[in-house]
């Protein structure tokens, strides 16, 4: 896991862009659209704590899934799509790798039956990528829950679905680097 520590919630604010930027890269994914989206956010707004701050992102974010705009979609795409894929073998960001890991404990059938999944849930669902709240899930509980976001076929639930999970994750982040 990285040594970065989440500034004080109060100083947010004030910091330069490229610093809140790296914050939304640490509690997030590193991601320029991300980036677009919410750095004023955390410039204008005063948050009181960390998971308001993520609550705030989380509006910005289901404001772009309710939006019948398709660059907004594609915001949305981009956004959700900066998260690796679950038991991928090239994770970027340290935070994903940590929660990622024992995904990649099983063995070669069960890592292959995980890359089929990601792949029809990407047909399923073009242009979004599985996102979920690992949360010390074991490999198998998170690919039934992979099938039963697929068997819904519900692309508006899904995105909502993807939203709660990135939310869950970066408050979850936050915990651990405040």
């Amino acid at each position: 896991m990285t040594s970065y520590k989440l500034p004080s919630i109060g100083s947010v604010s004030s910091l330069p862009t490229g610093a809140r930027a790296a914050i939304l890269d640490a509690l997030f994914e590193p991601c320029v659209a991300l980036h677009t989206l919410s750095v004023e956010l955390l410039q204008t707004q005063k948050f009181e704590s960390y998971d308001d701050l993520v609550a705030g992102i989380g509006v910005q974010l289901t404001e772009l899934a309710e939006s019948s705009s398709t660059s907004d979609e594609e915001w949305l795409e981009k956004i959700s799509g900066a998260h690796p894929r679950l038991g991928a073998n090239k994770v970027d960001s340290a935070q994903s790798q940590a929660e990622q890991a024992q995904l990649n404990t099983g063995g070669a059938e069960e890592a292959d039956q995980l890359r089929q999944l990601n792949e029809e849930y990407e047909r399923t669902f073009p242009g979004l990528r599985y996102v979920v709240f690992v949360n010390g899930r074991s490999r198998p509980v998170i690919m039934d829950d992979m099938r039963q976001r697929m068997a819904r076929s519900d692309i508006k639930a899904e995105k909502a679905a993807a939203i709660r999970a990135m939310c869950e994750i970066a408050a979850d982040r936050a915990r651990k680097l405040t």
